[in-house]
């Protein structure tokens, strides 16, 4: 378990603004502390997670909750990249997606995805989504932190 006194560093892959503001203001009413990082694309995603450009500097994050309808650079890619890399194989990426299509589920788990979760389109539900979320992978999960 996490130390109360850690900064989780968490990277959202989310292109809607609205369920960043949402993630953002569950995560604010979280009592692990955690810096909430937020890219919109996939080709940020991956310059983030290896820190190149403008992501120079910032930290590699210890949980990645990924979008899978991304511009530029799809979500599924994005996994497939983060698994193979040796580098960043094991942060762990939690799919946090509207979609519920059983091929994308299994497309997602077969890429090595660490969890699948279909966003609900209900404004508490959701909330709900992430506080679990939240509780399960920052405060019962020990997470590999500076890896």
């Amino acid at each position: 378990m996490i130390e109360s006194t850690e900064i989780i560093e968490i990277l959202l892959v989310e292109d809607n603004a609205g369920d960043v503001q949402l993630t953002r203001e569950a995560f604010e009413e979280a009592k692990v502390r955690n810096r909430l990082h937020v890219v919109s694309d996939g080709v940020e995603a991956l310059q983030f997670l290896r820190q190149e450009g403008r992501f120079a500097g910032q930290p590699r994050p210890d949980l990645v909750l990924l979008d899978l309808n991304l511009p530029r650079k799809g979500g599924l890619e994005v996994l497939t990249e983060i698994k193979q890399d040796p580098e960043l194989r094991q942060v762990p990426v939690v799919v946090l997606t509207t979609s519920q299509a059983e091929a994308d589920i299994t497309q997602s788990y077969n890429r090595y995805a660490n969890a699948y979760i279909s966003k609900p389109v209900d404004l508490d539900k959701f909330l709900e989504v992430v506080r679990s979320l939240e509780h399960f992978w920052l405060a019962v999960v020990r997470l590999p932190i500076g890896a």
